[in-house]
């Protein structure tokens, strides 16, 4: 076949497609008529929008039908009934609990009047973090994560480390935040910049530091084969050293916590990635909700159907919302069951997007909305 009667038969197949593209069209908006209606009688009747057991029928059925395209037919039909849901659940009044919490909500994030807590002892990322998020406010430590999230069901307000740009998640500060379910009210993103610090002058052969630090500095530590041991936060190894005062021991920390403790600081910018940030929340039990924010944090469980996944990151596309974090834990006592946690750009006081949220309240398992709120970028610190 030359190129000319190549393109003569991609013409004739294509006018083909376009064809059967105009006789789907009034189909399409025809079925979705037929959607509104059903919206309307369950809105008038108080129903829900989500019928799982219909709509698997409606799957099976195509999928039947569809011979060995079955596969596509029915994954073609989910995509239909997932923007069904949506045009039936626009017409729904939404969600009691969280409409009012959009309304009456504080749209500002005040100065605390009670404590805030971090993880570690001054001079650590989350003490820089907290004062940043709090200028001001009066900052208390606790030797743990969990310790954060007793105070903050306390009444406090909470500073904790969720993921870094090169060690990657801080899972046990997720999986706190999975089980308290308290409201994320602000985020900042902290540059990290490692020293290796010590007490006693000679030649380094361990190091201590929070694991993350630790990881953070897996080059340096590799290529002089240094001894590890972990801590709870890097300030806090860097106090253990000044206090052990042991030869041949140092803290990997940063400088800040290295003077703050005594300690001669040996490197500097020890870390394998230069530009190397950690990103912190902070969480409250109460929701604040600007009117300016920019990114809305949710959890959830799924119902154990194919494509389930896959059919909740659809809707934010459809919606033109960038998701920026996906994070899955497992739900303690179930096996092989799971939470997501997700991070995406949006603002709650937009009607659209509070339909959305609204929605996924309705459909999905242990949902919980976290919050919607600013974050101050690593450039504002400089």
């Amino acid at each position: 076949m030359n190129e000319q009667e190549f393109q003569e038969k991609l013409a004739v197949e294509r006018r083909e497609i376009d064809r059967i593209d105009r006789e789907l069209l009034p189909l399409f908006l025809e079925r979705m008529g037929c959607v509104e209606r059903v919206g309307e009688l369950k809105r008038q009747a108080g129903k829900p929008v989500h019928n799982a057991a219909r709509e698997q029928e409606i799957i099976d059925r195509v999928s039947r039908r569809a011979g060995e395209l079955g596969g596509s037919a029915a994954e073609l039909y989910r995509a239909i009934m997932a923007i069904s849901r949506d045009r039936e659940h626009n017409l729904m009044d939404g969600d009691p609990d969280l409409l009012e919490l959009e309304r009456t909500a504080d749209r500002q994030l005040k100065s605390p009047a009670g404590s805030v807590v971090c993880q570690g002892v001054r001079g650590a990322y989350s003490h820089k973090a907290a004062e940043r998020l709090f200028p001001g406010g009066d900052i208390g430590f606790v030797p743990e994560f969990s310790g954060v999230f007793a105070r903050v069901a306390e009444g406090a307000l909470g500073v904790v480390p969720v993921e870094n740009s090169a060690a990657g998640s801080v899972t046990a500060v997720y999986d706190l935040i999975l089980k308290y379910r308290f409201f994320i009210v602000g985020a900042v993103d902290i540059r990290v910049e490692h020293c290796l610090a010590a007490a006693v002058p000679g030649p380094v052969k361990r190091v201590i530091s929070h694991p993350q630090g630790l990881a953070q500095c897996s080059e340096l530590i590799s290529a002089r084969g240094l001894e590890t041991e972990e801590y709870s936060n890097t300030a806090a190894a860097a106090k253990a050293v000044a206090e052990r005062m042991e030869p041949g021991l140092a803290a990997i920390c940063s400088e800040d916590a290295a003077r703050r403790y005594g300690l001669n600081v040996l490197e500097r910018g020890v870390q394998n990635v230069r530009n190397n940030t950690t990103r912190f929340v902070a969480v409250s039990r109460e929701a604040v909700l600007p009117g300016d924010a920019a990114k809305i944090s949710l959890c959830f469980s799924l119902p154990h159907t194919t494509g389930s996944l896959h059919s909740v990151l659809r809707r934010f596309a459809g919606s033109g919302l960038n998701l920026t974090k996906i994070e899955s834990r497992p739900i303690p006592g179930r096996s092989f069951e799971y939470d997501f946690y997700l991070d995406f750009t949006g603002n709650i006081h937009d009607p659209e997007t509070l339909k959305l949220i609204c929605a996924l309240k309705a459909e999905l398992p242990r949902f919980s909305f976290l919050g919607n709120y600013s974050e101050l970028s690593t450039e504002e610190e400089e």
